[in-house]
């Protein structure tokens, strides 16, 4: 009976299949959307270094619904402070102090605006494992002096000269005219997930030099710290806790006025997120079911209203019937 009014109502029919088609695809293509994310974003997280921690006045995972205000009092971390976090913490491999801002640069008529400004010191490269494909990275010189040389991103050098092996040697301008000579060119990123700095289009300077353009204060400064080979997280800012307690000068009954973020929180952070994306995913899924499962009972449905002897008929015939 049911398959001959399959039969019988074939746009019916159609439509009802097409919505349950609809459905199990949506499940198979949701699912697997959510899964290659979550690894896209995984692998990137990775790459900004599986023992890096971000001190920052703020934090990067608020679980504890801190007011928002009070990090913003915080002190933002001072480049004073990099030196003394090196003394203190035998177990860190690299630290290095970043401030940032966006702005202009300008060749000729040519000006890319929106562009990060990287002021960083000499550990920065090896934090950030950045890789120069033109020309070459900052030196120690650099660093000391403030010299107004740039390392410019694959995609900046991309638009401003054509050809980035042309980037070389080149005077450009910076926010409030600043001159500064292009000395290299980073390898190029290629887009992701996490694009946290954007290396394609940034411009990496030494970070006095930066100062000579903004204060710190207003550069959204950070130290970034990644600890030796073998060096968990957790003991890592143990130690980076004492240390920067100390500095500080806060007594044992003060909260901390900085906060520690590490890559495996965050990873964690993107985890929970994820979780309830596919939870999402299933919903939607099952609601194209859902649909798909009504289209069938309305063809039953309609088949009963049209054809009530016929259906009844046929249904006392079944061999089941008493």
């Amino acid at each position: 009976m049911a398959l001959q009014e399959f039969r019988s109502n074939k746009l019916r029919t159609f439509l009802s299949l097409l919505g349950i088609t609809f459905g199990i695809f949506c499940i198979i293509s949701v699912l697997a959307t959510i899964s290659s994310m979550k690894t896209a974003v995984q692998d990137d997280i990775k790459k900004l270094g599986t023992n890096t921690v971000f001190i920052d006045k703020w934090e990067y995972r608020n679980d504890n619904n801190y007011p928002w205000w009070r990090y913003y009092k915080r002190p933002t971390p001072k480049f004073e402070e990099l030196k003394q976090i090196k003394d203190r913490v035998p177990i860190i491999q690299y630290a290095s102090y970043l401030t940032n801002i966006q702005s202009k640069i300008e060749y000729g008529t040519d000006i890319l605006n929106g562009i990060n400004y990287y002021g960083v010191t000499e550990d920065f490269s090896q934090t950030e494992h950045l890789n120069v494909g033109e020309g070459r990275y900052l030196q120690q010189t650099d660093f000391d002096n403030g010299t107004n040389f740039l390392v410019v991103g694959y995609s900046v050098a991309e638009k401003l000269f054509g050809r980035v092996e042309k980037a070389i040697g080149k005077t450009v301008r910076l926010q409030n005219d600043k001159p500064a000579i292009v000395i290299g060119v980073l390898e190029k990123q290629g887009q992701n997930m996490m694009d946290m700095f954007g290396y394609d289009d940034c411009v990496i300077m030494p970070y006095r030099f930066l100062k000579q353009m903004v204060r710190d204060e207003d550069a959204q400064p950070k130290i970034i710290v990644e600890g030796k080979e073998n060096i968990s997280i957790p003991a890592l800012k143990d130690e980076l806790t004492g240390a920067m307690r100390t500095i500080h000068k806060l007594s044992p009954n003060q909260e901390d006025n900085y906060s520690l973020n590490d890559i495996e929180s965050f990873s964690k952070f993107m985890d929970s997120i994820f979780s309830n994306i596919n939870i999402g995913g299933w919903a939607i899924a099952a609601l194209s079911l859902i649909v798909g499962m009504f289209g069938v009972a309305n063809i039953m449905f309609v088949t009963v209203r049209e054809n009530p002897p016929s259906f009844q008929n046929s249904f006392l015939n079944l061999p089941f019937y008493v």
